[in-house]
């Protein structure tokens, strides 16, 4: 059994699912809830730091799901274009946030520094993982993990600030196909082996 913290935490992060983040205050956040507007604050201090408590949750059951994805769909490659999915899903409730204390801790805002680790290594660790899986060396995935990063993160605007899905997708499979060339160059994009065979 959980915390009465993150018992909280869990349903927040599903309130938030179903109506977005807004400006939603802890007040009105609480009312949601159906619990005193005092049990938000006793548990996290502030709303910054609900946030960030928040966006870590989500973090972590997204690298959760794409651990699941890999053992899925048995490759590397359409783990990553299967998760790619599954996160655009939901960029319109959960980017803005992502970009907003994304900010914060870039500014080193303190209630952001557990998330901003999390950020800054929880996520090229699982990334790397996949390209060693895939045949790198390790160093070589590791920056591979970071180029993937940067380029996932960035077409989250797409959805989340245009709208322009269809964009967003041809865009990520078509970096799939580049890095898939780049680990593989012997490979056919279209079948995935190797030029000249069958």
């Amino acid at each position: 059994m959980g915390s009465a913290r993150e018992d909280l935490l869990d349903r927040v992060v599903a309130w938030f699912a179903e109506h977005g983040v807004g400006d939603t205050g802890m007040r009105t956040l609480a009312a949601g809830l159906g619990t005193s507007h005092r049990m938000p604050h006793y548990h996290f201090g502030s709303r910054e730091a609900l946030l960030g408590a928040v966006t870590e949750r989500v973090e972590r059951r997204e690298r959760d799901t794409l651990t699941g994805l890999l053992a899925a769909t048995g490759g590397p490659f359409a783990a990553g274009l299967a998760f790619w999915h599954h996160v655009a899903d939901t960029a319109r409730t959960f980017a803005p946030l992502h970009f907003e204390l994304s900010g914060h801790a870039v500014l080193g805002r303190p209630y952001t520094a557990s998330w901003r680790r999390w950020m800054a290594t929880g996520w090229a660790e699982a990334l790397a993982g996949l390209f060693r899986d895939a045949g790198a060396a390790p160093e070589r995935a590791d920056t591979l993990a970071r180029l993937a990063l940067a380029q996932a993160r960035g077409l989250l605007f797409e959805p989340a600030l245009t709208g322009d899905r269809p964009a967003a997708d041809a865009a990520m499979r078509r970096f799939g196909d580049l890095l898939r060339a780049d680990l593989h160059p012997d490979a056919d994009l279209d079948t995935h082996t190797p030029r000249g065979r069958s």
